[in-house]
């Protein structure tokens, strides 16, 4: 299955989800080390010069549409060998109908036409969130990481923490001179954040680690875990000025999906916003850490790390080239 490059054996890889942030990351460390990479988004509309763009210059890409049940096999696979599957595809919405297309759907086609190849390995970006299922996309993600253990290949199915992305969403709103938001008082939850670079080396690695193999991977950056509060502060030193914080109290989320819970059951658009407002509330009230079961806590200790990027760098970074 392997092709052999200067005497050496190079396994290949597809890579699904090429097109996102953690896709692209993957991408690249995958390259960077050694491996014979091919990347694989949606569909050949769907953002191909952004994709081209991000990729390293000597990595392929197909294109795939999950709507065509023989397009995995067809249009990426092709008859071809793969040594390894990554897939790191997730919802874009978190609705119901799309999480269960994409997470578990996608996935299942995915993971079929891996094991008809040959693959003999299959690498899952899920979520940390999975372990207090309250959500569809959290249940869709659950669903398939039960056939992919299930399905006799190899499997790591990774469940990173916070992303740096995520948590970035309002840097351009304290610039402006607006309090960043919070739910609560901004100290109930917390995190340990892990930016794409690390998350792609960790993902990279898990092909030739074998205590990753057959395994279930909670993973974080480097910590300590950090609150929403504490994300502002960051970026209020950063910027020289004041912390000014507004603080949303978590009983007006719980509000506002009864509310539209309720308009749900008459107008559709309304049960979208309901699940919005679900997901929101999810963030608001649950940390990204390793979850204590016994305990019924979020253990911080248990919470595995990795890499060295830090979100207070990161956040650095995107002011330096803002200015």
């Amino acid at each position: 299955m392997a092709e052999i490059s200067n005497g050496i054996a190079r396994k290949r890889v597809l890579v699904f989800g090429a097109s996102g942030t953690i896709g692209r990351a993957t991408l690249r460390q995958l390259k960077s080390d050694g491996y014979d990479v091919t990347g694989v988004v949606r569909s050949a509309s769907d953002r191909r010069d952004e994709a081209s763009a991000a990729r390293p210059s000597d990595a392929k890409l197909r294109f795939c549409d999950f709507a065509n049940s023989d397009s995995v096999s067809k249009d990426v696979f092709r008859n071809e060998s793969f040594d390894v599957v990554v897939s790191c595809l997730a919802s874009r919405t978190g609705e119901k109908k799309d999480a269960y297309f994409v997470d578990y759907e996608a996935n299942m086609q995915i993971l079929r036409a891996a094991k008809s190849a040959g693959a003999e390995h299959m690498i899952l970006v899920s979520a940390i969130c999975v372990q207090k299922p309250r959500l569809a996309f959290q249940h869709a993600k659950l669903a398939f990481e039960k056939e992919l253990i299930a399905s006799g290949l190899t499997y790591s199915i990774v469940r990173p923490t916070a992303f740096f992305k995520s948590l970035s969403g309002q840097i351009e709103r304290v610039k402006r001179g607006k309090p960043f938001l919070v739910f609560g008082d901004g100290t109930h939850t917390r995190c340990k954040p892990i930016s794409d670079a690390d998350l792609g080396r960790y993902i990279s690695e898990c092909i030739t680690n074998p205590e990753r193999h057959d395994r279930i991977l909670p993973i974080g950056g480097p910590g300590p875990a950090i609150s929403p509060r504490e994300q502002g502060e960051m970026l209020f030193e950063l910027l020289n000025m004041k912390p000014r914080f507004r603080y949303v109290p978590i009983a007006l989320l719980t509000s506002f999906i009864h509310i539209l819970g309720a308009m749900g059951k008459v107008f559709e658009r309304a049960q979208a916003a309901a699940e919005y407002a679900r997901i929101a509330h999810y963030y608001a009230t649950e940390s990204m850490l390793v979850f204590d079961d016994d305990r019924k806590v979020y253990c911080e200790a248990a919470t595995p790390e990795t890499g060295d990027d830090t979100l207070f760098e990161h956040y650095a970074k995107v002011l330096d080239t803002d200015h």
